[in-house]
């Protein structure tokens, strides 16, 4: 997928005007990119479109207009956008009761390395978490990570040719198993992979 350059969003007045109709059609993309593992835990996949998205709120929220300062949105919100080769999700560890919260993330230190997908036919690809600094420490994990699959040229092919998906977390306080990711989502990710 191709990055997203200053030509690609709207200016401030544009978006004032659009923000309803950008917002609704994300929102619907979204609903097809938001895979629930069960319990607490939930992958949403982001693409080209979910950054844009990212990058008109910020560049709203925030009133930048000037060229550094959306050049400095874009490249943090840019290594979100998937490869061709990978997937890139934002992992969500979610307990409404703030005391629970506490708790489990003290419980699921390391779970953002214990996220998998795999596809059919092929051993599962783990997650590679946070690289752009560590969202945990030795007593407790973050509710939010950014992770990312690569997946082979082999795994790619089977996914273009209709190979089932599955995913999944092995860690031993929020083991979780997917054996069919739903084909709605399947085949929004395979649309990823170019």
């Amino acid at each position: 997928m191709h990055r997203l350059e200053p030509a690609d969003l709207y200016g401030l007045e544009e978006y004032a005007r659009l923000r309803d109709e950008f917002r609704a059609r994300v929102m619907a993309h979204k609903r097809h990119r938001r895979l629930h593992l069960g319990g607490h835990f939930t992958l949403c996949f982001e693409d080209r479109l979910t950054m844009q998205y990212q990058v008109q709120e910020m560049l709203r929220a925030e009133r930048i207009f000037e060229e550094a300062g959306i050049r400095e949105e874009l490249a943090a919100y840019n290594p979100l956008i998937p490869d061709g080769s990978n997937w890139k999700a934002t992992f969500l560890i979610e307990y409404p009761d703030p005391a629970e919260r506490a708790r489990a993330l003290e419980q699921l230190v390391g779970i953002e390395h214990q996220v998998w997908v795999r596809v059919d036919g092929h051993p599962p690809v783990t997650a590679i978490a946070d690289e752009d600094l560590d969202r945990s420490t030795d007593t407790k994990t973050s509710a939010v990570h950014f992770l990312r699959f690569e997946l082979s040229p082999a795994m790619v092919a089977a996914l273009k040719a209709g190979a089932g998906l599955a995913a999944g977390i092995d860690h031993p306080a929020g083991r979780q198993r997917i054996d069919a990711v739903p084909e709605v989502v399947r085949e929004s990710l395979v649309a990823d992979l170019d």
